[in-house]
């Protein structure tokens, strides 16, 4: 297999991690908004990943990456606080807030760090191959 074909493997992890983790911040960001322009509260966005074919190796085994098929508007339900004096309560004085777990998404946040981190380690190993490689040559 080609360095090539790895970079461009790795590439796709980190492009699918790096959305992933801006859906996770904007979802932490607006964890405490009632209302958005589309009206109600924000609703939880994820990110969902599907198989990409990068080809075949010199075998002819395929190769597979990743990328965002959608993104899912999460159908949780919303949390309903009694808040009377909020600006956004209902005649009953209730607040809809978003269906954001703050600690589920956390959790979300370091898993895609990490996955993030590991295609990173990829390309850190790939590339120190190469460069060995070159040293080999070169002392021949």
């Amino acid at each position: 297999m080609s360095f090539n074909k790895i970079y461009d493997i790795a590439a796709s992890g980190m492009a699918a991690q790096r959305l992933r983790v801006q859906l996770i911040s904007a979802n932490v960001a607006n964890s405490e908004t009632t209302r958005t322009p589309e009206g109600g509260p924000f609703q939880k966005k994820d990110a969902v990943f599907q198989v990409k074919s990068m080809g075949t190796t010199a075998d002819g085994l395929p190769l597979a990456g990743v990328r965002i098929a959608d993104i899912h508007i999460s159908e949780d339900p919303f949390v309903f606080k009694y808040e009377p004096g909020h600006p956004d309560a209902d005649a009953d004085g209730v607040v809809t807030y978003p269906n954001v777990n703050p600690i589920e998404e956390m959790v979300n946040l370091t898993e895609a760090t990490r996955s993030f981190e590991a295609n990173v380690a990829v390309v850190l190993a790939v590339r120190s191959m190469g460069q060995s490689a070159l040293d080999m040559l070169r002392t021949q």
